[in-house]
């Protein structure tokens, strides 16, 4: 433990001698594994926010200007719900079809295992709209009514770093996550928690260390990033190793997505048409996607963004949906790629729990080998695991995990109202997913009674322990998925009924097939358990 506490005390500072013998997954600076990375303008919010004389009330920002006045949105919604992926942190108002409920007196969470996305960013690169909006301008387009501003609006965004809404999602992350679980936390020990080499990566895991911990959080946790970049093993990044998740073999989405663009965005196009004078102004599905994304990603970055005003309500739920079919099919359980991608954080689960190095079976190890078959870099004796990963990521380790709830078809040509996978309450800026260990002294009801004075407890068994779920905040009722579970009011399962699922489950991935395999991709809904059939 005292060599760890020495590596956890340089990690805080900048290694100014080359020759440190730190290994470099220690080493949190800014590496060669970093990724491309720039910092766009700087925001002057109390200058440029027009949106404080757009409504008929005041409403202060706090700190992005989220309501926007979208025709036919309803009363006290927010288009910033539903913008998939590219959504601020909140939790999902509705659940996850589950009532949540307390600890029962006398039983005690004793571990947690938590994967947290990164904060609200740039975009990764430049969207193609952009160049299109330059293209019209140098071909003598003028835009007039709600595109006028477009006439001298330039693109000043950054890439790949967090913005500073960013920062704030994960530093209150920590701050919410200390309060709900400061006291599982050993102050005489030191915690390993793991990030990827990727800017917003590192700035997303120090933003909630700091949070959790304080400004002294190096005193208390050793970073562990791991490299994220392509021929990498890396269970926080599983596509960098999964050949056909980087080649696009195994994603379906592209043909769905294609169609469903069409329908929502029809009278959309027409309108930018009709507001865009001169004939080389020729608006597409794919270029009025692009412009609802820059809505996010400028309000994120600057805290306003006129592009949120161009489109109605309807056309909101639309782009939600698109991104909703494109997870679905790239990393959920229309994606032949889907479970192997997350593979490897479901083996260090099961290794965690059973708190055994990990040890699957040859043909399907989706993990960094160097870094888990040592107790040093992949302890198995913490009460605490924080680890941070992407989106696409989160979504293919809840297919890996084998949550089916989330697996049913989603239409290309019609919007499902009621569906489960919604990407916006799965994985926004700053989600994460946490699964609490729990220890009762005797079973607990799968029926909650509803008098509070009644035992929740059935006395004549023994003590039991139980795995509970929960996704931004809220409790993913984890019977729906796995049958042995049972359908319990509190979403819970027991711990051996789960690991024993897990264990069976890895095989499922058909890992070596599915990433590796030489197949062509599969039609959109042809494949429905996240992997290559086994032959």
């Amino acid at each position: 433990m005292a060599r760890v506490w020495v590596l956890a005390l340089c990690v805080s500072t900048v290694i100014a001698d080359t020759t440190t013998t730190i290994p470099d997954y220690f080493q949190t600076s800014f590496g060669p594994y970093a990724g491309g990375y720039e910092t766009g303008r700087v925001p002057f919010l109390a200058q440029t926010n027009p949106a404080l004389s757009a409504q008929p009330t005041y409403v202060p920002n706090g700190p992005l200007v989220t309501d926007i006045p979208v025709p036919d949105k309803p009363e006290g919604a927010s288009i910033f719900s539903h913008m998939g992926n590219l959504s601020p942190y909140r939790p999902n108002a509705d659940g996850f079809g589950v009532d949540e409920y307390a600890l029962p007196y006398g039983s005690n969470i004793t571990q947690i295992h938590m994967v947290h996305r990164h904060g609200s960013r740039y975009p990764t690169s430049k969207p193609g709209v952009v160049d299109r909006i330059n293209g019209f301008i140098e071909n003598g387009t003028v835009f007039t009514g709600n595109l006028s501003f477009l006439n001298s609006w330039t693109y000043q965004l950054g890439e790949n770093e967090l913005t500073v809404r960013g920062r704030q999602e994960l530093f209150d992350s920590g701050i919410l996550h200390y309060y709900n679980y400061g006291q599982l936390y050993n102050p005489g020990s030191n915690l390993i928690a793991r990030t990827t080499t990727m800017v917003r990566m590192l700035q997303s895991a120090e933003s909630f260390l700091y949070g959790f911990f304080g400004s002294k959080w190096t005193q208390n946790v050793t970073l562990e990033a791991i490299i994220d970049s392509t021929g990498f093993n890396n269970s926080m990044g599983g596509d960098q190793m999964c050949t056909n998740a980087g080649n696009g073999r195994g994603q379906t989405s592209g043909s769905a997505t294609d169609q469903w663009k069409s329908i929502y965005l029809q009278d959309a196009t027409l309108r930018f048409q009709n507001q865009s004078s001169g004939r080389s102004a020729n608006w597409t599905v794919d270029d009025l996607n692009d412009v609802q994304s820059l809505c996010a990603y400028e309000t994120s970055a600057f805290g306003y963004s006129p592009f949120c005003l161009l489109f109605t309500w309807d056309e909101w739920l639309g782009f939600e949906y698109t991104l909703d079919i494109q997870f679905y099919g790239n990393n959920g359980f229309a994606s032949p790629v889907g479970r192997a991608i997350g593979l490897g954080f479901v083996e260090e689960l099961i290794a965690r729990l059973i708190q055994h190095l990990p040890d699957p079976p040859d043909d399907s190890i989706a993990f960094n080998t160097t870094l888990d078959d040592n107790n040093s870099t992949f302890p198995l004796n913490q009460t605490i695991y924080f680890d941070f990963s992407h989106d696409t990521e989160i979504f293919s380790m809840m297919t890996a995990l084998g949550l089916s709830k989330f697996g049913k078809y989603l239409s290309p040509t019609e919007l499902a109202t009621n569906r489960s996978l919604v990407v916006s309450n799965i994985t926004p800026f700053g989600g994460y997913f946490l699964f609490e260990v729990i220890k009762a002294p005797y079973p607990v009801l799968d029926q909650r009674p509803r008098n509070s004075s009644d035992s929740p407890y059935d006395t004549s068994g023994n003590s039991t322990s139980y795995v509970h779920m929960i996704m931004n905040q809220r409790t993913i009722p984890l019977g729906e998925s796995i049958p042995d579970c049972g359908a319990r009011d509190d979403g819970w399962c027991e711990l051996q009924t789960f690991i024993n699922f897990q264990q069976q489950n890895v095989d499922k991935a058909n890992y070596n097939a599915s990433c590796f395999g030489d197949y062509s991709t599969p039609g959109y809904g042809n494949i429905t358990d996240g992997a290559i059939p086994n032959s």
